[in-house]
């Protein structure tokens, strides 16, 4: 028996000693494989360092760019600041901005630049402000990963850091051409059929909505306080917009027509017109002209006025040019004003009529400054006020404001600029009807300074925005 334990534990001891060497040999080949294992772990060591320094660097530069856009687009000013080396001041805003944030343009390898022409996001065509920061950092541990970096500095791999940052400028109070002034349910301006209505380079405001059937009108920018197919920007929460002209009622001068409320004061074309309302030739006016009932040309006039314009008033009756040409001469201006009181039984008509051509500009100074065309907004509607303008029943070229605040127009030919007068013309409605040939010259209002007429106005400006 006992040889057999003596065996038994020398078999024991050889397999205790095959193992001891078996772990021995094991921990030995620990050390290349925690070697191999080094550079990974380093990698991602670095990796998780270095590009966490990257978001920061980023997050710190887009906080910069964006608050140089937003001062770039407030001094939205492109002219030249003086200095050795003059700068537009949007740029030399931007430029202190960034640098006020640590990135300072041409210091520490830091790229800064700054433009006034990127195309907005919105898809609006416009053109917006954009600040872009650039920074290219050196890479040190990410390098073993074997990532080399989109750039080099000093020689070596490098990461560009980058962020970009656009804002629009303050929307400057939009100036309209055409404004209709009628509220609730219904199309305050509408193009109808296939129409190609060109109102290129004019703004539209509707204090209801807006309908195109067949064309958008080509406007360059509206307003609708309401729904619109045309382009045109509904803005069911805005205000609408108040009629700046209607107080000029005030101003228009007292009825001379005896009596005043008997129908035969006022003579219609109907029947027979006094020689007093039959106009020809050269004419030479006082600062008011009056007339009761419709006036009627009978040949071509040139007319000069009293400075600065003459106030043509003509109480229950229209100016029906017959076919002639109606112009101020120059250096002259002319208002004309259709007004009267309401009188059972008589219904003139209270707007030019006949062919021909009607051809001045109001005045650009007074108490009508900048006004063409005046129908009396105390006129009750349904009164002879409804204006349909084809382009030949007269001709219209004019210069400032024509105005039938209570009146739907229908506008179906070319309204031109007057021959003396500025690129003005602000036509203000209840209701504007675009049809066939409908246009308006272009830039109606660009000049209407100058003509003495401020246009309707939306004073509520956008404020400047990060857009992009």
């Amino acid at each position: 028996m006992r040889p057999n334990r003596e065996r038994s534990g020398a078999v024991a001891s050889r397999v205790l000693r095959r193992v001891a060497e078996f772990l021995w040999g094991r921990r030995a080949d620990v050390a290349p494989l925690v070697a191999l294992m080094l550079v990974p772990a380093i990698g991602a060591l670095g990796l998780g360092g270095e590009v966490s320094s990257w978001f920061m660097i980023n997050r710190a530069m887009q906080n910069a760019a964006d608050s140089a856009a937003l001062a770039a687009a407030t001094n939205a000013d492109a002219t030249n600041d003086s200095g050795s080396v003059p700068i537009p001041r949007y740029q030399r805003e931007a430029l202190a901005v960034t640098s006020s944030y640590g990135f300072t343009n041409g210091a520490n390898n830091v790229a800064v630049t700054a433009t006034n022409t990127a195309a907005c996001p919105d898809g609006s065509g416009n053109k917006c402000y954009q600040v872009t920061i650039n920074q290219p950092v050196q890479i040190y541990l990410v390098a073993i990963t074997g990532y080399k970096g989109d750039t080099t500095l000093n020689g070596q791999p490098a990461k560009t850091i980058s962020a970009s940052a656009i804002a629009r400028p303050p929307v400057v109070p939009l100036e309209f051409c055409i404004f209709s002034t009628a509220t609730g349910n219904q199309n305050g301006i509408r193009s109808n059929g296939g129409s190609k209505v060109d109102l290129t380079g004019c703004n539209v405001m509707s204090n209801s909505k807006a309908r195109c059937d067949g064309s958008n009108m080509l406007a360059t920018f509206g307003v609708a306080v309401g729904s619109s197919n045309c382009g045109i920007t509904p803005l069911p929460s805005q205000p609408v917009l108040a009629d700046p002209y209607s107080p000029l009622a005030a101003n228009i001068p007292a009825n001379p027509c005896s009596p005043a409320n008997s129908a035969t004061s006022y003579p219609q074309e109907s029947g027979v017109l006094p020689a007093s309302n039959l106009l020809t030739g050269s004419l030479t006016w006082p600062a008011t002209k009056t007339f009761c009932g419709d006036v009627k040309l009978t040949g071509n006039v040139n007319l000069t006025t009293a400075s600065p314009g003459t106030v043509m008033v003509i109480e229950n009756g229209r100016l029906d040019l017959n076919g002639f040409t109606s112009a101020t001469q120059p250096g002259s201006a002319l208002t004309i004003i259709f007004t009267g009181p309401t009188i059972s039984g008589l219904s003139p008509s209270h707007f030019p009529t006949g062919g021909g051509d009607l051809n001045f500009n109001g005045p650009t100074s007074g108490p009508w400054s900048g006004v063409a065309i005046y129908q009396d907004p105390n006129l009750p509607s349904g009164a002879g006020i409804d204006v349909s303008y084809t382009g030949n029943s007269p001709t219209w070229n004019l210069t400032g404001l024509v105005f039938f605040s209570n009146a739907n127009v229908s506008l179906s030919g070319a309204v031109g600029k007057s021959g003396n007068g500025f690129n003005c013309l602000v036509l203000v409605d209840s209701t504007f009807l675009g049809n066939g040939t409908g246009a308006i010259f272009a830039n109606p209002t660009s000049e209407c300074k100058a003509a003495g007429l401020a246009p309707p106005t939306q004073s509520d400006a956008v404020r400047t925005a990060l857009v992009g």
